[in-house]
């Protein structure tokens, strides 16, 4: 499998973090990425396998090729993704695993990839987040070779394993330790884009005023998106009016793209409900929702931005297009 930058609508980005079963989930659960294969790379010998590159004598990496829509997330938001999951100031390794093969890498396929990953480097060196210099190499896209079938979506296929190797590892401790709740974003430009109400409601947790809204009474046709990132969050088939005044839905679009924290201010228990890329607060879910979930997800406008469905596929978000087309 060579590698190639345009693959119908999607771009390949490729990225060498360490163990690559550790680098598939948190891209597969950035929005706009569509595909993500563990595999070898920048080495010298044709079709290495897991056992030859353990070797440490083929010269290849393990790495992870990342198939995403640039009209959907950003090169650069992918490179945000990708320094979250590593100590780029490791020259030995990752963690648990030691050698060339498991050292940092990005691995541009254009000049314009090469430029916005040295830039982000640049910016990580330079942010103090760090105490020794960033490692992380930055090299032309070589050969890809994709792992044997039982690496590719290792955390799913087991779980169990998956999840205490982590942990052992240390990889997760390390990634608290310096991104904390995973929150990357320049607060001054993130300033810029957002209205104030949009940063005080994504950013802290406001709440804004019921009624007096955006979206609690949009009644037309089409999706809802984060405002930070423009995750795909919920659809106004499964919008309904609650009676509260915020927009309420009894699904989310996409389970994969939101979390629920449990929300213990003010002196109640509630169920928050969160952007998972992006970790905007979104507002709540409760259980007195109508059929057949029974469940409504109280949601801040400012925390969404509409795309109606003759604009879907204009915006990128063509695959959600025949969600209204059953409707007909």
């Amino acid at each position: 499998m060579k590698s190639s930058i345009n693959l119908g609508n999607d771009e390949l980005a490729t990225f060498a973090g360490g163990c690559f079963w550790c680098m598939v989930q948190a891209f597969q659960e950035t929005a706009g990425v569509t595909k993500v294969v563990s595999g070898y790379t920048g080495g010298c010998k044709e079709n290495p396998t897991y056992e030859e590159v353990c070797t440490h004598t083929t010269g290849h990496f393990e790495a992870v090729q990342v198939h995403f829509n640039p009209a959907i997330v950003s090169y650069e938001k992918l490179l945000e993704v990708f320094w979250r999951q590593i100590d780029p100031t490791d020259p030995g390794g990752q963690f648990f695993d030691r050698g060339s093969p498991y050292r940092t890498a990005i691995f541009y396929h254009n000049e314009e990839q090469k430029q916005q990953a040295e830039l982000s480097k640049k910016a990580v060196n330079e942010s103090g987040r760090f105490d020794k210099p960033i490692v992380t190499l930055i090299l032309p896209a070589a050969t890809f070779y994709p792992a044997e079938d039982y690496h590719q979506d290792y955390h799913r296929k087991n779980p169990l394993r998956y999840n205490q190797y982590r942990q052992g590892s240390g990889r997760d401790e390390f990634i608290k330790k310096y991104w904390g709740d995973g929150r990357w974003k320049d607060k001054e430009l993130l300033k810029q884009k957002l209205t104030k109400l949009q940063y005080e409601v994504t950013q802290n947790n406001a709440t804004e005023p019921p009624f007096k809204n955006e979206y609690w009474d949009n009644q037309r046709e089409g999706i809802y998106v984060d405002v930070v990132s423009g995750e795909p969050l919920f659809s106004s088939i499964d919008k309904f009016n609650s009676g509260c005044g915020w927009p309420s839905f009894t699904k989310s679009l996409d389970a994969k793209n939101i979390k629920e924290e449990v929300d213990l201010s003010h002196g109640m228990e509630r169920t928050e409900v969160r952007s998972r890329g992006a970790n905007s607060h979104l507002g709540h879910v409760f259980r007195d929702g109508p059929t057949p979930t029974g469940l409504r997800y109280c949601i801040n406008s400012a925390a969404l931005r509409f795309i109606p469905k003759e604009n879907l596929v204009k915006e990128g978000y063509g695959e959600y297009v025949s969600l209204f087309n059953k409707l007909r």
